[in-house]
């Protein structure tokens, strides 16, 4: 069966304790999994606030999954939404190659800025070290001077 690629955005009720939490998005991802569904990436943003308040509440945690499925997937996983009253809001959507395209180059740039980062705190680091070893004056530094004077 051809499988599609797909982003579920889903807002989980924040007023839940951390565990709870956690086993709702283990229940999203055992969902997922058993109908034929592979995860490729999951984003957990946290608690953030709610533009509007949605069944009385005004913060919602957030969790996004990008996953690889049969296009009958998407009936069954917001049917579990929809049932579980934890899940305050979701979208589903379809990613088409374009969307792909795009996230595969915002990845390699993020990578590129990691490295560039990472070489640049090591030079940082190398060149902190050489200065200090040539600019910091050692206790037998600071004897020759004073027997010197002496």
């Amino acid at each position: 069966m051809k499988t599609n690629a797909y982003e579920s955005a889903v807002i989980i009720n924040a007023a839940l304790e951390d565990q709870q939490i956690e086993a709702e998005i283990a229940r999203i991802k055992e969902t997922i999994l058993v109908n034929g569904g592979e995860i490729t990436e999951m984003e957990n943003w946290g608690r953030k606030r709610l533009a509007y308040i949605i069944n009385k509440s005004k913060v919602g945690y957030y969790v996004i999954f990008k996953f690889n499925a049969p296009s009958n997937i998407v009936a069954k996983l917001e049917r579990f939404y929809t049932l579980n009253e934890y899940i305050l809001r979701f979208l589903t959507i379809k990613l088409g190659p374009e969307a792909l395209e795009y996230f595969e180059k915002v990845k390699i740039t993020e990578a590129n800025k990691v490295a560039e980062a990472e070489a640049q705190a090591i030079a940082d680091a190398e060149q902190a070290a050489v200065v200090k070893d040539e600019s910091v004056p050692t206790i037998a530094d600071e004897k020759e001077k004073v027997q010197g004077i002496e």
